[in-house]
């Protein structure tokens, strides 16, 4: 069903959802935890009402724009929640892990460019992380999916046995057998996001580039200062954590360590990263208050 602006502001109404960030912790330590929450979106989607306009995966947090009820967007937010989260405590053993996480729920108006400007907002939060130069280079979630030449190519869902598609997705929902899974391993976003309502949103490349490149986000990405600037991914410093604290101190894990050992830990993360005060907080698994106490300390 094709789905114009028009025919959105009279039925239904659209929603960013964000997530708080994570102060002390990641909600993905490594790919294959990228590739499971990116599945569960599908998988979830495949069931839901509302229709999913944008989203991103980031380190510690994660943000939607959804087409649909505020009832319908928050429970699609809190069963995306409910299955990650159940899956972090079979993998790493962490119960309850996003119970208390908190979510934002913001009504965007159709009027003006609200719309547009909430959307290159999502797109953007990759690239003001320091992360990537242009949406477009981050793969988890639907930064190269609009105005995007190349069509999408992957295997159809249907190809595969039952078994191969609840191992996939690690759910028995039944998902559209033309949908497509990329030689990544998961479910391509352009399987159900509204591509089609997003590029007739924006109308051409051009203006979305330009909402892109104006967008708060960007914005953010222009300003200098350490605390703004990680240069380094979470889980490239995550992957080298317990052979630091091993290689300095002879354990693999920063909360066997003093506290000297702790800051001496986080100044050469600092030092060999170009990490900021709040990416090692999350890292290592501390509060702000108390990185920040660490790497004060002499």
């Amino acid at each position: 069903m094709a789905l114009t602006k028009v025919d959105m502001k009279k039925e239904i109404e659209l929603w960013l959802v964000t997530t708080d960030h994570l102060k002390d912790g990641v909600w993905f330590r490594e790919e294959e935890d990228f590739k499971v929450g990116m599945n569960y979106v599908a998988v979830i989607a495949a069931g839901s009402p509302v229709f999913i306009l944008a989203f991103i995966l980031m380190s510690n947090h994660v943000h939607f724009l959804f087409l649909g009820s505020r009832e319908k967007a928050e429970a699609f937010i809190d069963e995306f929640k409910r299955r990650y989260s159940n899956y972090v405590r079979i993998k790493y053993g962490t119960a309850k892990f996003l119970k208390k996480n908190g979510v934002d729920i913001q009504l965007i108006p159709f009027d003006g460019e609200s719309a547009e400007r909430a959307l290159a907002y999502i797109q953007m939060n990759c690239v003001a992380a320091n992360i990537c130069l242009h949406p477009t280079q981050y793969p988890w979630g639907t930064g190269n999916l609009f105005f995007n030449a190349t069509p999408p190519s992957g295997t159809r869902v249907d190809t595969l046995s039952d078994r191969e598609r609840m191992r996939l997705t690690r759910s028995k929902t039944r998902l559209p057998g033309h949908w497509l899974i990329g030689n990544e391993g998961y479910i391509l976003p352009s399987s159900y996001v509204r591509t089609d309502y997003v590029e007739r949103l924006f109308r051409n490349p051009k203006r979305m580039d330009y909402f892109l490149k104006n967008s708060s986000k960007a914005r953010l990405r222009l300003q200098s200062g350490e605390e703004n600037q990680p240069s380094f991914k979470d889980q490239t410093l995550l992957s080298v954590l317990p052979e630091l604290c091993f290689k300095l101190f002879g354990v693999s894990s920063f909360r066997e360590l003093g506290d000297s050992q702790k800051t001496e830990v986080l100044r050469q993360l600092r030092f060999r990263f170009s990490s900021n005060t709040h990416q090692l907080a999350r890292v290592v698994g501390i509060s702000y208050e108390e990185a920040a106490r660490l790497m004060d300390s002499k």
